[in-house]
């Protein structure tokens, strides 16, 4: 089973707009770009709202029946490990093995000692084809990336094998990552954890670095789009070199695990993909969630009033809700508007304050990082949020395709 070039993960928490995600892809087909859409939802998000990988699973299915999609697609148990794998393995077909919990970790002396000596032959100044300087590698760099790394892709070849073990070799496939982490991968650290990757017979088709800058939550990317482009477009040459050294699938790509709405980088990152003639795959998550929060705002009523009490809620249950989340927020309390001020609001002023349009006045990126997290007071009102949902399903489903193809998918391959 391998995924092919493009790819485009979509969140859908609620399992409810599966049928206006694959709406998106289908108008990128129709104007030449070929996506593959991938259903991702972790285990945390699961739990949050006590749903299932099976109840995903169902929705992705009908909307693929009913649109009478014939390509290929596929369901990601998102960010999953060793302890909550097995609840996917019957309904899933890409799996995301997180290891950033691993990551600096040590492995044994032993196990040290065989990579330091599996990759020796790089000692001295090393080059990657497209990289015009070259990388002094010392037996002291490389012990330092195997006690920050091969520990974590020793237990990503433990995951990978149990899922194997399941499913049977070819019938998934495998994404690493490594993303959720403070520190970035530089690219020869990448070239040598793929190193390790290869040596543990893991076939990923894609990997998920942590790149410089804040991957916030739901907003857009902060830091310098001039460093993002270098590591970027090295991390390209370091794949595409790998393959090659180490054996691992030609189909292998990146991985941006975007945050959502990234959209100062998808330009660059489009460019680069053309100029290499690279594979990508971009998880949006949880900006359907926003999506379905705008649409109810909109359709005013009852619908609006429970959006304005679920962003009175997330003040309320603010670091309950953050928490979790607090290495991919930041969110200025202090200009977060009122509760009892935004009660006073009309569902377009909601709307625009939380819709993704940085240069519209009435945005507020704190205000949309807050209602992001949010989502578990959604699940709360449980029957009547989903009715809420189906009763206003083509105002909502108008939000989430124009989100996803206008912002996204347009941004990303420059249209």
């Amino acid at each position: 089973m391998q995924i092919p070039k493009y790819s485009f993960g979509v969140g859908d928490r609620f399992a409810m707009q599966a049928e206006a995600q694959l709406k998106a892809i289908q108008m990128a087909s129709g104007i030449g770009v070929e996506l593959t859409p991938v259903w991702n939802k972790s285990n945390r998000e699961h739990m949050t709202i006590h749903s299932d990988p099976e109840e995903t699973r169902v929705a992705i299915d009908k909307a693929i029946k009913d649109l009478g999609w014939d390509k290929p697609y596929f369901a990601d148990a998102d960010h999953i490990n060793m302890s909550n794998v097995d609840k996917f393995i019957d309904h899933c077909d890409f799996f995301t093995i997180d290891v950033a919990d691993y990551i600096g970790k040590a492995a044994s002396d032993e196990d040290m000692d065989a990579f330091v000596k599996e990759n020796d032959n790089y000692a001295g100044y090393f080059t990657v084809p497209g990289i015009p300087d070259p990388i002094l590698v010392s037996v002291a760099m490389l012990k330092d990336i195997a006690q920050k790394f091969l520990f974590a892709v020793k237990q990503a070849g433990i995951i990978y094998r149990h899922i194997e073990s399941k499913k049977g070799k070819g019938n998934f496939v495998a994404e690493i990552s490594m993303d959720e982490v403070d520190e970035a991968q530089s690219p020869i650290e990448m070239f040598f954890i793929l190193s390790a990757i290869a040596a543990e017979g893991i076939p990923a088709q894609t990997i998920a670095p942590k790149f410089t800058g804040r991957f916030n939550k739901g907003i857009d990317y902060v830091g310098d789009l001039i460093q993002f482009e270098q590591e970027f477009e090295q991390d390209l040459l370091v794949l595409d070199y790998a393959i090659k050294e180490f054996g691992l699938p030609e189909n292998l790509k990146l991985s941006v695990h975007s945050g959502s709405d990234k959209f100062s980088i998808y330009p660059i990152m489009g460019r680069l993909i053309k100029k290499y003639d690279k594979g990508i795959h971009v998880k949006t998550a949880g900006t359907t969630w926003l999506e379905e929060a705008i649409g109810l705002s909109l359709a005013g009523g009852e619908p609006l009033q429970m959006i304005k009490d679920i962003y009175r809620g997330g003040l309320d249950r603010f670091d309950e809700l953050c928490g979790p989340y607090a290495t991919v927020i930041d969110i200025d309390k202090s200009k977060l508007p009122y509760a009892d001020e935004v009660q006073q609001w009309d569902g377009e002023t909601l709307a625009n304050t939380l819709r993704h349009i940085p240069d519209h006045p009435q945005f507020n990126l704190h205000f949309r990082q807050l209602m992001h997290v949010s989502y578990k007071l959604a699940a709360e009102y449980s029957n009547i949020y989903i009715n809420f949902l189906a009763e206003n399903k083509e105002l909502v489903a108008k939000q989430v395709t124009e989100n996803i193809f206008d912002r996204h998918i347009k941004r990303l391959f420059s249209l």
